[in-house]
């Protein structure tokens, strides 16, 4: 079975049910500021999770991109990525357990085929001292459908110490609860949560994994980490609200289901190596031929499955309008891609290859997402991969030459040669060092603290530094002013402003989102103007005959009695700090990559030279 049969039959079987189709959301969260990415198929859900209605009803199916930074480190193994699609089916106050466990069931060994005797379940055990019972009832509905086809499914407890003890639903205590905040111990009052029924792929003792494994003189069960088992959905029953008395049952439950396309695909496969689905086998093939390494040979199974999940989620990032930066987002977007180069390197690929990657990942994914915007995905991946590979062997001998590699030795590497702290930790441990963080903070705090000062001293405005590139930003944020003042109105005006080296961020007032095509034409026209080639002029003059000139942003008791004026023909006039660019064709292609709110009554725009 291909992922595209998987993903539609699952989408069919429940719209068979009465259930609505809708659209992934964006791996960049909207209205979310507590988390940076969606990082599971019910976390745009979450609204009408906790009673909000939903426009399209209570019967709820999709299935969403998925993105979890803090699964980086676990890569390189057969089963984990940092992207992956959630398959996904809510029920807002409509149907319960019964209904869903039988609708699993019937999916799982029905619709796609997957034989029940290699199917587990584990159930909550419950916790008696909060009065919350022990879940028989989901065991129950499990043992229902297993013996529909005349497998007895035996309950048992404590597996993690006993073992298997010839069980098919096993009962855990925090593993096997849901909320949005911690364990039953320590929720808050007023918050939702219940037990949750997870399901368990068996791909056989016979494989022998858990005794080739590093857990295998541990016993073996189905939480176990060796690989034999591999969860391949959880069904959350929220049923429960924290009260100052205790847990009480909520008046109608809601369902929440999460399955991992690419480990159901796995297990239909009959195969613990998710790499070797068709959701990356053409991408692992791409890898081998540039580098001449064959998959599963020694260590390249490692390196190639780095590449492989770094370089895709790094696609599909790119298309949710994440840029690579030293911030938030972008800071784990640059990871990425450093991290996928440096393996690369490791596999003896020298020249730049992470364009050649993603093109296999939008050839795969194409069908399903149309709207990747390829030609802005390959030249942020070329972009990136030129700046790091101008550096990287370098560094890499520079580290080599390091002893006990400090918190400063860190701070250098990632200074000068753009290496992200985390590369320089693995780096580390593969020599048994382990990197003093507190030490790497101090440093880069004295490095802010001298930035601040010099900038200061030259040039108030926004910038994080006084380089090339920011110059060419800060002009262009000139353009982009005049250009919004031509299109949208001519009384905008600036509210703020950030500049770093790769990209441009911008406030005005505005009183609304604006559309696409407002955008496109102040992209345009900021393109035109520099198509141009104009030369930025600047003229010193008092400050009463530059505000006859210029329409200021600022507060005019804030600027000196003798001012700057930059002029770019006559369609932008700014009294301003500087420093700005000779002639605007030194400013390449202006590209707006996202528009959103700042503030009540403020826009910010974010656009990138390219």
């Amino acid at each position: 079975m291909t992922a595209n049969e998987l993903r539609q039959k699952y989408l069919e079987f429940f719209k068979s049910k009465g259930h609505i189709i809708i659209p992934s959301a964006s791996l960049v969260p909207e209205n979310d500021p507590s988390t940076l990415f969606t990082g599971s198929g019910m976390q745009p859900m979450v609204p009408y999770l906790l009673g909000e209605k939903h426009p399209l009803g209570t019967r709820i199916v999709d299935s969403q991109k998925c993105f979890r930074a803090g699964d980086i480190e676990d890569v390189g193994d057969n089963r984990h990525t940092t992207f992956f699609e959630m398959l996904g089916n809510w029920s807002l106050g409509d149907y319960f357990k019964k209904e869903q466990i039988f609708w699993m069931f019937e999916f799982l060994t029905k619709e796609i085929g997957l034989d029940p005797k290699n199917v587990y379940v584990t159930v909550f055990r419950g916790n008696e001292e909060l009065g919350i019972s022990r879940d028989s009832e989901a065991a129950g509905f499990w043992k229902e459908e297993f013996s529909k086809i005349g497998i007895e499914a035996k309950d048992v407890d404590f597996v993690e110490n006993k073992g298997m003890q010839e069980g098919r639903i096993f009962y855990y205590g925090k593993d096997n609860w849901w909320s949005r905040v911690g364990v039953p111990d320590n929720m808050p009052i007023g918050e939702p949560g219940g037990p949750d029924s997870e399901m368990f792929w068996d791909f056989g003792a016979e494989l022998g994994i858990h005794e080739k494994s590093e857990y295998r003189d541990q016993v073996c069960h189905v939480n176990c980490d060796c690989g034999r088992f591999l969860e391949i959905g959880n069904n959350v029953f929220m049923q429960y609200v924290k009260t100052e008395k205790g847990f009480e049952q909520l008046p109608s439950g809601n369902i929440d289901f999460g399955g991992g396309l690419e480990r159901i695909l796995a297990a239909k496969n009959g195969d613990p190596d998710i790499f070797k689905t068709d959701l990356f086998v053409p991408i692992i093939g791409k890898i081998e031929k540039l580098s001449g390494e064959k998959y599963g040979e020694s260590v390249s199974a490692y390196d190639m499955r780095v590449i492989a999940d770094h370089l895709k989620a790094a696609t599909f990032l790119i298309a949710d309008g994440v840029v690579p930066s030293n911030t938030q987002q972008g800071y784990v977007l640059r990871r990425l891609i450093r991290r996928a180069i440096r393996y690369g390197h490791l596999l003896g690929i020298e020249k730049n290859f992470t364009k050649q990657i993603s093109e296999a990942v939008v050839e795969i994914y194409k069908d399903i997402y149309s709207d990747f915007g390829k030609n802005k995905i390959f030249v942020e991946l070329e972009n990136e991969e030129n700046r790091f590979r101008e550096t990287l062997e370098k560094g890499l001998k520079e580290f080599e030459k390091m002893q006990n590699v400090s918190g400063a030795d860190a701070f250098n590497l990632y200074q000068t040669y753009g290496f992200p702290l985390e590369m320089t930790e693995e780096l580390a441990l593969e020599k048994g060092i382990k990197i003093n963080k507190k030490e790497f903070e101090e440093e880069f705090k004295k490095h802010q603290e001298k930035s601040r000062t010099a900038s200061a001293g030259q040039f108030k405005g926004g910038l994080v530094d006084v380089s090339e590139i920011t110059i060419k930003y800060h002009t262009a944020t000139h353009l982009l002013l005049a250009a919004m003042r031509q299109i949208l109105s001519p009384e905008i005006y600036q509210k703020g402003s950030n500049i770093t080296a790769e990209r441009l961020r911008f406030d005005f007032n505005y009183p609304e989102k604006l559309s696409a095509e407002q955008l496109k034409s102040i992209e345009n026209l900021v393109n035109e103007k520099i198509g141009e080639k104009i030369e930025v002029e600047m003229m010193e003059m008092s400050k009463e005959e530059a505000l006859k000139l210029a329409k200021v942003s600022f507060d005019p008791s804030k600027y000196g009695d003798i001012v700057k004026v930059y002029k770019i023909n006559d369609f932008s006039t700014e009294l301003c700090g500087g420093p700005h660019v000779k002639n605007t064709g030194e400013l390449g292609k202006f590209r707006i990559t996202k528009e959103e709110a700042s503030s009540a009554g403020v826009r910010r725009i974010k656009a990138v030279l390219v």
